[in-house]
């Protein structure tokens, strides 16, 4: 388990929006309707762009199975 005074690994790259689909089995479409709702994980916005944290997506998905 982490320490919490130890730094956050970055991930490899961030996912675009149609990799997080394909991760999810969700539509684009659903994942667009989230962020204007506040909804899902968090994306970064690059831009005019969404990008998501792969660690991110993944503890937002454990939190939401719980």
């Amino acid at each position: 388990m982490r320490k919490q005074s130890e730094p956050v690994p970055m991930p490899e790259r961030l996912w675009t929006v149609k990799e997080t689909s394909a991760f999810l089995n969700i539509p684009v479409g659903t994942l667009y309707q989230w962020h204007h709702r506040g909804e899902g994980p968090q994306p970064y916005k690059i831009g005019k762009h969404l990008r998501y944290d792969p660690r991110a997506v993944m503890r937002w998905l454990e939190e939401s199975a719980a």
